[in-house]
């Protein structure tokens, strides 16, 4: 993509992850100007994050992306332990509840990071945007109408705001000075790589326990959707990894039963750390953090790709509304406020998993996270127990001829009256769609203002308590005429 000495957009994505490339398509999906950069000269190659968990499915449901995944991708195959060359049987490391009338995704969907990240540009592509690769942001100044940003390839960009989804390492939050705390999880370097092993079975994730207690640990996973395992191989503290076809090669056949031969290709390697770190901030001034740039998790349990992917859901709309409908800017300072806590809370979840303190039950499909104490949270009901309240996801459920979720899908707000009896405001029809249907168990009796990112912002018995208030903070105010 060729730039002008200077480009104007309305945000600068920094980062071609699954946080950018999402957020890049809520943007576009709401015709708000993007540009997504990314100091790569193609998308990240490696399957690291394997695992969506509903949530994200639910977001991709939203995006348009939901077919495209369920296609290339499969469900996550159940362990199979090995020792001495031997099957010892299988391990299930998590439960796999049926799909629910208000949950239609409930349990893991293997697709390799890869993968999800070429569905995400297409669909990018296909909403008018693009990713410009091997341009990279070496310097960034804001001002109180925007930032500026300077490019490797000697361009400027002007842009309202900025958006770090530059991975772990992110140079953009070390420019805003903005520090990350955590911990070293696990002492261990893990080596993974992406290889070709046509002489396993594809049935089962395959997984070579050490010989003593806590000892280093081996697994070997086939991709769904390709003819690749990825492996995992967890190696004494100090070791220095030999990522090379022969140094994968001579560590498969140490650790499992193959020899090294049966390892015919690596397509893709690494080597980290387990640690957990969280940015002390979210945002600064024009420039907001997301994705692994502000929070950094260990792989167990596969949260950290998709609290990325709620990162880039939660601020898309928010951003929108900004630029596009009139919202102050500090409907942006409400990202921090849910987001954060939200990915401490994740983050210490990844940690217990890893060291073997907690098990990959509900919470890692991340249904149940919710923003009840954040600001946008409003409740006008009396008398609330354990029924849906305000901060809560937005359940499926039956709506005319389809689905609650058919009715969410697109970046719209939505106004369900639920068995209730009340005037309601005139309402921006593009902005609010309204639809009045029987009460329905899981919500209750009632208004219920679902948020574009499928929380219920605003709830009540009477539009009066507040809904109009509500809807102008947020950028979407009821027409006067």
């Amino acid at each position: 993509m060729a730039l002008n000495s200077v480009k104007e957009t309305g945000v600068l994505i920094v980062g071609a992850g699954p946080t950018g490339l999402a957020l890049a398509c809520d943007l576009a999906r709401r015709e708000v100007r993007a540009l997504v950069v990314e100091r790569a000269p193609a998308l990240f190659p490696g399957s690291r994050g394997k695992g969506l968990q509903p949530r994200t499915l639910e977001v991709f449901d939203d995006l348009g992306v939901i077919g495209a995944v369920l296609a290339a991708g499969g469900p996550i195959p159940v362990g199979m332990v090995w020792r001495d060359g031997r099957r010892q049987g299988e391990h299930r490391m998590f439960d796999t509840p049926e799909p629910t009338e208000t949950a239609p995704y409930t349990t893991p969907w293997m697709l390799p990071q890869w993968r999800t990240q070429e569905i995400l540009l297409a669909r990018l592509r296909e909403l008018g945007g693009d990713v410009m690769f091997d341009a990279e942001v070496t310097g960034l100044a804001q001002d109180a109408d925007g930032v500026t940003a300077e490019l490797s390839t000697g361009a400027t960009l002007r842009a309202a705001y900025a958006v770090a989804a530059d991975g772990g390492r992110s140079a953009l939050r070390r420019e805003l000075g903005i520090t990350m705390a955590g911990e070293t999880v696990d002492p261990n370097p893990v080596l993974v790589a992406d290889v070709r092993i046509p002489a396993l079975d594809r049935d089962h994730w395959h997984m070579f326990p050490a010989a003593a207690e806590g000892g280093p640990y081996a697994a070997i996973c086939p991709l769904a959707g390709t003819p690749d395992f990825q492996l995992t191989v967890q190696l004494p503290a100090g070791t220095a990894p030999d990522l090379s076809l022969q140094g994968v090669r001579d560590l498969v056949a140490a650790r499992t039963h193959l020899a090294a031969d049966d390892v015919t290709e690596v397509r893709w390697s690494s080597d980290f750390r387990p640690r957990a770190a969280l940015a002390d901030r979210f945002r600064e001034g024009r420039v907001l953090l997301a994705g692994d740039a502000a929070h950094v998790h260990s792989p167990a349990g596969g949260q950290g790709l998709n609290t990325s992917v709620q990162d880039a859901y939660n601020l898309g709309w928010k951003l929108g509304a900004v630029l596009g409908h009139g919202a102050p800017d500090a409907l942006l300072d409400t990202y921090e406020e849910e987001r954060l806590p939200n990915a401490a809370q994740m983050l210490g979840l990844s940690t217990r998993i890893h060291r073997g303190e907690a098990r990959r039950g509900a919470a890692t499909r991340q249904l149940g996270i919710g923003y009840r104490d954040g600001s946008l949270a409003v409740d006008t009901r009396e008398g609330l127990d354990e029924t849906l309240r305000a901060g809560d996801r937005a359940p499926d459920g039956p709506c005319g001829a389809g689905t609650l979720f058919d009715a969410f899908r697109g970046p719209h707000w939505t106004l369900l009256a639920m068995g209730a009896d009340t005037e309601l405001p005139l309402l921006d029809d593009e902005l609010i769609h309204t639809h009045t249907v029987p009460a329905y168990e899981p919500y209750g009796k009632g208004l219920f203002l679902v948020r574009p990112d499928g929380y219920v912002g605003w709830a009540g018995v009477d539009a009066r308590d507040g809904l109009t208030a509500y809807l102008a903070r947020c950028g979407a105010a009821p027409r006067t005429s």
